[in-house]
């Protein structure tokens, strides 16, 4: 049956690579994930910055539960009164700066981000939009657009215009932004150019370029966000605040959901002319904002962001082998940069066979990501760590 499966995985499902991680799972719990076979896997990236409280934390679980004995999908987004969107966008106000009242929910990253373009273009009544090289938005027309890699993006063009790059952490590049700008789109920590982490001086000089021109400043914090850097945003870091906030990835805990947030003066311009001025059928479904309750609640009660910090510190210091060229680390947001590409994949697999889960970043091909559940047992940091280094000596 096992072999079957795999068949049909290559076979029936559409492949985004040539030669995908390829585990065949079986279940996931806390910090691991298991085969179809029983092997248990040390998971160092949950999923990409998702399980951000780990896998099937039973709180979250039980929140779900709760909901799924109430009703799921029962209208598009919008329209209906439902009690957990309500209280799900009332604790996001409770934890964001005050002028980040209004909360827009989507399915995902891209269509946050898709959305918060589109807030701008409408509000500032402007069509040019900035965004920084490496950045990394998500895939669809618009994201892809800004996003700043030119390798996922030649094969789809044309797409939106008047769209221009800045180098990240460049502050002379910034005189870019002008009256003609609607918004300025950045990842605080460029998460899939290998943890690349913006300046404070740069930071500073960013918000008041946008404050003078009257662009708005998009702060995609999809990855960086939830607690990831140590801090609930990244921005908190550089007391910058954004006028529109996207979330996703470790928002949901597992379950897919995102969000756009902003002003309620500036979210209102999407009521009318035209109304309906952004739509979504699934935004908001039920079980992914009891999911997002539930995670927020876990950060603080567990205090998962100062562990971060201190998880964080761990791992960088018992990474140390000379085959290591560079760590680049804000709280359990983590690149390691080897020699390269061929040296990074031999990593990969060997942490693979012998039981750990490290992966790669889309912009940064000889380094490799280290992004486990903020509340990873320690012991698990240090077995983890040591079978990396023991895959470095034989690679």
């Amino acid at each position: 049956m096992s072999l079957e499966k795999e068949h049909l995985f290559y076979d029936r499902l559409a492949q985004t690579t040539d030669s995908p991680y390829g585990l065949h799972l079986e279940k996931a719990e806390g910090s691991h994930v298991w085969d179809v076979t029983g092997k248990k896997y040390l998971d160092f990236v949950a999923g990409i910055a998702v399980a951000n409280v780990g896998h099937r934390h039973p709180k979250l679980v039980r929140a779900i539960e709760d909901q799924l004995n109430k009703y799921l999908h029962t209208m598009v987004y919008g329209e209906y009164i439902q009690d957990v969107q309500v209280s799900l966008a009332d604790k996001l106000t409770q934890i964001l700066p005050p002028h980040l009242n209004c909360t827009y929910l989507v399915n995902s990253g891209t269509e946050a981000n898709e959305a918060a373009l589109k807030l701008a273009k409408r509000h500032t009544g402007r069509t040019r939009l900035l965004s920084f090289r490496k950045s990394y938005h998500g895939s669809t027309h618009g994201s892809l657009s800004v996003s700043g890699n030119e390798e996922k993006k030649y094969a789809f063009r044309p797409l939106l215009p008047e769209v221009q790059f800045m180098e990240f952490n460049k502050i002379k590049d910034l005189n870019l932004i002008d009256t003609s700008v609607a918004a300025v789109i950045i990842e605080v920590i460029q998460g899939d150019a290998g943890v690349r982490i913006a300046d404070q001086s740069f930071m500073t000089e960013l918000r008041k370029k946008c404050d003078e021109s009257g662009a708005l400043l998009i702060m995609d914090e999809i990855q960086s966000g939830m607690g990831r850097t140590g801090k609930m945003f990244s921005f908190e870091h550089y007391g910058i605040f954004p006028d529109i906030l996207t979330l996703a990835k470790g928002f949901g805990g597992g379950l897919p959901i995102g969000a756009m947030i902003a002003n309620k003066s500036v979210m209102g311009d999407f009521t009318h002319k035209p109304p309906l001025g952004h739509i979504t059928t699934f935004g908001g479904n039920p079980l992914s904002c009891a999911a997002a309750g539930a995670v927020i609640d876990i950060l603080h009660s567990e205090k998962l962001c100062d562990k971060a910090i201190e998880k964080g510190e761990l791992f960088k210091s018992l990474l140390s082998h000379p085959k290591i060229k560079a760590i680049r680390q804000i709280g359990l947001m983590i690149a390691v940069d080897l020699e390269n590409e061929s040296e990074l994949c031999r990593l990969i697999d060997y942490c693979k066979e012998n039981g750990v889960i490290i992966y790669r970043f889309l912009s940064h091909p000889y380094s490799f990501r280290i992004s486990p559940p903020l509340n990873i047992d320690d012991e698990d940091i240090r077995s983890g760590v040591k079978i990396i280094l023991e895959g470095l000596e034989q690679c």
